[in-house]
């Protein structure tokens, strides 16, 4: 699946989706998949951020947590959009963006 490919899935979800579920979406096996899910992810971040949209990265979630990995947080610090006081605020503001923007963020392919 290309990253415009999961950036439309995850828009198309009613609600977050853990990272094994967007790999099984994706057609990807192990070994190494969630670093691949991961890579994808990170690009998708890249684009939104240059867009000024919200990252669709925010629907994948640990399903030990309910929130993205390290990595996300880490990348939206880089990114210059997450200040690392508040993960789980910060998700859940990222998330809500997404859903006034139903169409989802127009870049990248």
């Amino acid at each position: 699946m290309s990253k415009s490919g999961l950036r439309q899935w995850l828009l198309a979800q009613p609600a977050c989706v853990t990272y094994a579920e967007a790999a099984a979406a994706m057609g990807l096996s192990p070994p190494g998949v969630i670093a691949q899910v991961t890579a994808l992810l990170e690009a998708t971040m890249v684009d939104d951020a240059a867009a000024g949209q919200p990252f669709v990265a925010a629907r994948v979630v640990s399903r030990a947590t309910a929130l993205p990995g390290r990595g996300f947080f880490d990348l939206a610090a880089r990114l210059g959009r997450f200040d690392g006081s508040d993960a789980a605020a910060f998700h859940a503001a990222e998330c809500a963006a997404l859903s006034r923007a139903p169409e989802g963020p127009k870049t990248g392919a």
